[in-house]
């Protein structure tokens, strides 16, 4: 038993690493052992279960601008994304009180976030339709 980082114990395959065992359950700042964040594996189990996704870009955008999306948004942008589907929009702009969502509609993808500050600057491009919520 002199190996410190880790011990077998009969019957099982893998190597019993003491330092993870004594580590679980202790919180850390910011990131989890697989490099996603509480927040960010939060905020997109939270889409997910409203059948929407969002891009990479899409997600360093909602957490370098420190947006948090709630219950109430994520079902906001959801019927959003049921209007314009309806009309046969391809793009969509979907604009909040917060920010806008530039939203690939066929495959309920949010493609890109604006906070209020960014939208002041002006055009967004490649768009067919918008939807305010």
């Amino acid at each position: 038993m002199a190996n410190t980082t880790g011990m077998r114990i009969s019957g099982y395959q893998r190597p019993v690493n003491l330092i993870e065992i004594a580590n679980r359950g202790k919180t850390s700042n910011n990131s989890e052992p697989g490099g996603a964040s509480f927040k960010e594996m939060f905020s997109q189990e939270l889409a997910r279960s409203r059948n929407i996704a969002f891009s990479r870009h899409a997600r360093e955008r909602l957490f370098s601008r420190n947006l948090e999306l709630s219950d109430e948004q994520l079902n906001n942008i959801a019927g959003a994304i049921d209007k314009a589907d309806a009309k046969g929009s391809r793009e969509t702009l979907v604009l909040s009180d917060d920010a806008a969502f530039v939203v690939s509609v066929p495959n309920r993808t949010v493609i890109t976030v604006f906070d209020r500050d960014n939208l002041r600057e002006g055009v967004v491009t490649s768009i067919d339709s918008a939807v305010i919520i």
